[in-house]
């Protein structure tokens, strides 16, 4: 029996090839989520995905995504630790203000700070060579406060590891905590100022 014209192929054939063709475009797409790009020129996903035949088994849907899942980077894996160029404790100051401010965006006082705080309290932080913590020393406490003195250790020491002081083997930065009664603060090296 002589092959039908195309324009008058059973349906059933013509939706097979449609889906098989949208099945493998889908799983070009998704394997192009997880495969880093080539620097060869080569076909795209989808002409390198179809198969040549109906009778040759595509991939299955749940086989392509296991290969899409990828476990989640830390900042230190892809970057590594950061570190500091300052050469003294002066300039060290910055960075640690810096990467406080950028662990602890949400308690930062925005604008200018009020004529009366909460609590002012000078703070010596000692930091080793790898960027952690040693120790917190008040030069100047709070003490009417505790509950502000307590919060402002747990934040200095939940934002380890500091950027790493390459060019000292530790650090001893001080800096001024102005703290607002709303609980939100600003240190004096990046303080936007004080009506």
């Amino acid at each position: 029996m002589p092959e039908a014209p195309p324009h008058k192929r059973p349906e059933r054939t013509v939706l097979s090839r449609t889906l098989l063709a949208l099945s493998a475009v889908g799983l070009g797409w998704l394997s192009g989520c997880s495969t880093p790009p080539s620097s060869k020129p080569g076909p795209g996903p989808a002409t390198s995905q179809v198969p040549s035949s109906p009778s040759q088994p595509a991939a299955t849907l749940p086989e392509a995504v296991a290969q899409t899942v990828i476990p989640a980077a830390t900042p230190a894996q892809v970057s590594g630790p950061v570190k500091s160029a300052a050469r003294n404790a002066r300039d060290y100051r910055k960075d640690a203000a810096s990467h406080l401010y950028a662990r602890h965006s949400q308690h930062i006082y925005k604008g200018r700070l009020p004529p009366m705080l909460e609590a002012v309290g000078v703070l010596n932080v000692d930091i080793d060579r790898h960027g952690s913590v040693k120790s917190v020393q008040w030069m100047r406490a709070p003490r009417h406060v505790p509950q502000v003195m307590q919060q402002i250790e747990r934040m200095v020491k939940a934002a380890a590891p500091y950027p790493v002081p390459q060019h000292m083997s530790q650090v001893t930065y001080t800096d001024v905590w102005l703290w607002h009664q709303s609980g939100k603060f600003q240190l004096d090296t990046l303080t936007e100022g004080q009506d």
